[in-house]
Formats: structure tokens, sequence, C-alpha cells
């Protein structure tokens, strides 16, 4: 196998709020130096896409500096938070626009799903579009013919093949577009998030068959996702990338526990939760802290397997508030949330009055061996409102070993996340 995909330095600026340097003598400026072969003059000012941060350029680098090869056979994951340049890399890697700076080399025809509708004529019928994309990747007709029934009855939209795509929704443009690049000749598949647009169903459809095309045909598959399940189960290696800048290049696994812990402040002794983690809510209260704390009071961020474990948050609310929830989640290493924990057992609205809380919640359950985050929220219970909530946050670690240290768990979560306090009877019947 060999390399198909190979990116050297390679950068993407866009200059803000206009599409060229605003005069006459700064383009020619820009022409002169590109006819050198020089760089860009207007462009060493920018810097990087950090947005948050207020500047005063007016040019921003979406990518700087990015260098990496694909294999041949390869599933790739590209994760980031939004803003950190996966989209902007997927056009580059499709050859929809050009790098400002650096050289990309592609081997092989390469089939992308960006949007909604990648490549597809409004006006024109499924049936007609299915056509055309075929011949934009230099396929014959009779090929794309011979492929034809094989897409329509993936797609799940055979009824309206001869519609107007224009006329279809969302979803079903959606399941047209991927069917398409899913089953037209192509080496490398590019796909964007764009499949959260399709319901769950198809999701896990789509899922498979990439899974398919990159294990059984050896096709290479570059995928974007903020679903680290998604690609942990179809990429073996993944990049990281953050404001424009590569920050990890490895094994999937490795990538996700970076960038998961990148985005969650690690615990310090205070507990303080940053304004920023707050994503939504009405302000009505805020989460000021939260930390696990061992048996005896102590924070910790790593406990053993059987620990008993405490978890202290500090809530203040504005005025007197009736009728929210409350309640804390589990997240594994992949974000996903492994249960919850209510302020009212039964799961039924409290009252919280003006206010400092200081909020203890002793976790019953043992959680086995892993890297674990906390998530808070607190909410209107009639009308599903958030007042205040924390994605994430608050890493900390079960190890193998017990409190004892004369036992070690070896299988990690193999065999789930929590274990339960059963009982087992058993008896011979015969």
């Amino acid at each position: 196998m060999g390399i198909v995909v190979s990116a050297e330095n390679v950068s993407k600026a866009y200059q803000l709020g206009q599409i060229n340097t605003g005069t006459l003598s700064n383009d020619l400026k820009r022409w002169y130096a590109k006819k050198r072969g020089k760089e860009d003059p207007f462009l060493q000012v920018g810097e990087e896409n950090e947005r948050a941060t207020k500047s005063n350029s007016n040019v921003v680098w979406s990518l700087k500096d990015v260098t990496f090869d694909i294999m041949e056979g390869d599933s790739l994951g590209i994760v980031g938070r939004n803003g950190a340049g996966k989209s902007t890399l997927l056009k580059l890697l499709s050859q929809i626009t050009s790098p400002t700076l650096g050289h990309i080399k592609i081997k092989g025809k390469i089939a992308s799903l960006l949007e909604v509708g990648t490549g597809f004529h409004p006006e024109l019928s499924g049936r007609e579009n299915i056509y055309l994309n075929g011949a934009i990747l230099g396929m014959r007709k009779t090929e794309i013919k011979e492929k034809f029934d094989e897409i329509v009855d993936f797609s799940g939209v055979e009824r309206y093949i001869d519609t107007p795509v224009k006329r279809y929704s969302s979803g079903m443009y959606v399941r047209l577009a991927f069917a398409v690049a899913a089953h037209l000749e192509s080496e490398i598949l590019i796909v964007d998030e764009v499949l959260a647009v399709g319901d769950t169903e198809f999701q896990k459809k789509c899922m498979s068959k990439m899974g398919q095309l990159g294990k059984d045909k050896g096709r290479t598959i570059i995928f974007v996702s903020h679903n680290m399940v998604a690609i942990k189960q179809l990429c073996n290696n993944c990049i990281y990338l953050k404001n424009g800048k590569i920050e990890g290049v490895s094994d999937t696994q490795t990538i996700i526990s970076q960038y998961l812990t990148s985005n969650n402040p690690a615990l310090e002794t205070d507990g303080l939760i940053p304004p920023t983690l707050s994503l939504h809510g009405s302000g009505e209260a805020k989460f000021r802290k939260l930390y696990p704390v061992d048996q005896d009071g102590e924070p910790k961020a790593e406990f053993y397997f059987g620990d008993a474990i405490t978890v202290i948050m500090e809530l203040e609310s504005f005025h007197d508030l009736e009728n929210v929830t409350l309640g804390i989640y589990l997240l594994n290493s992949y974000g996903e949330r492994i249960c919850m924990v209510a302020a009212d057992k039964n799961y039924k609205p409290i009252n919280l009055e003006k206010g400092l809380h200081e909020i203890k919640v002793s976790l019953q359950e043992i959680i086995m061996p892993g890297d674990y985050s906390f998530g808070m929220s607190i909410s209107h219970f009639y009308s599903g409102s958030d007042i205040d909530f924390i994605e994430t946050f608050s890493n900390f670690r079960i190890t193998k070993e017990s409190p004892s240290k004369d036992l070690i768990y070896p299988w990690a979560t193999v065999h789930g996340y929590i274990k339960p306090n059963a009982t087992w009877q058993m008896k011979k019947i015969k």
C-alpha cells in the first residue's frame, strides 16, 4: 500500500469582510508577488483562527502549516471543535478550493459528500443526477447503469427518482447523495458531518457501508464528525485540528482521548468551572464548582476500582426556583452519557431557594476502570428549558487496581461501565 494523499505545509487564509485587498495598487502588489513566486504580502499579517479572540487583522488563517500523509485503504478521522479548520481541509482535499500556501498531492478519484446535495443540480431528477455524478467521476454510462439499481435501493428514494431533487427533503438529499458517493467507483471517499441530517437508521446504514468499503474494498475513507463513537467505529487513525493547526496525529483511541481531555479542564483542587463551559441556559442559576473527592473528602483525579466516590458541586441560584430538575451525568472517554443521577431519586421536580448551595452526591454504584468526566444540568421540569448546562468537566480515572491492591480487574470496560449490585441464586434442578 502506498500514499494516496500527501499534504505538505498546507495553509489557507481568508480575508474577512471583503473579497480583495481593497485597492487596485494592493491588488497589483499581490499579482506581482505571485508572479515572482513570493508569498502574498497581505497574508503575512494574518493570524490563527481563534474564534474567541478579537483582532485588528482582517486576514485569518483557517489552516496553518498542515502536514500529513494518508495511506491507501486507511480510514482517517478528523476531529476538532467548530472553527478548527476541518471543513476547510476537506474542501482542499476535494479540490473545491486551493491552498494559499503548500501543496496537496492526491492519487486516485475522489468522491466528496461535504454538504447536503453536494454536486447535485437542483433542476435535474434523482436519476439524472446519478448519471451526472458518475460522469464527473469519469465513469462511462454503462458503468453507472450497472450500479444504478443498487444506488437507488440503498438510498430508499425509488418512488421519487424521477422527481427534480430541488423538491427533496434534506434527508432524501443526503440519502441519494451518500448512495451515489459510496457506490460509484472512486478510490477516496470524503464525508463531512452531513450524515447527521439523516435519520438514525440511515446513519447506521451509512456507517456500515463505509466500514465495508474500507475493509473489504480497500477504499480510503476520510471522515469528519463530532460523534466520537462513530469515529471510533469507523477510523483506525485520526488527526486532531485546533485553531487551524495539527495538535496530534495517531491511532483513534489516542487522538480521541487527547481531544476530549483538551476540551475538558483537568481537575483542580478548587474545581472552579470556567464561565465559557456554560453552553446555554436562561442564566437563572449557574454551576460554580464541581470536583470528585475520596472517602476522606480529599479532591482526587484517580481512584482505585471499588473506591467510594463523592461529587461536590456548588450551584448559585439568583432567585427562588420552583419545579426544576437538577442532575449530574457520568460520561465515558468518548463523551457518551452512561448514567444520570437526579436530585430526586424518582426524577420528580424540586424547589431551589435563592443563594449559593453546596451539593454532595455519593455514587453508590461501582464504576468500572476507565477514563470519565461529569456533566451537569439544571432545567425547568415542565418546559424542559435549560437554566444552566455543562457538557463535560473534571476528568477522572478509575484504575484496574482495587483499594487493597489485592485485585486487578483485567478487562477494563469490556463488560460495561457500571458494576451492578446484583444478587444471584443458583440451584441444581436435575
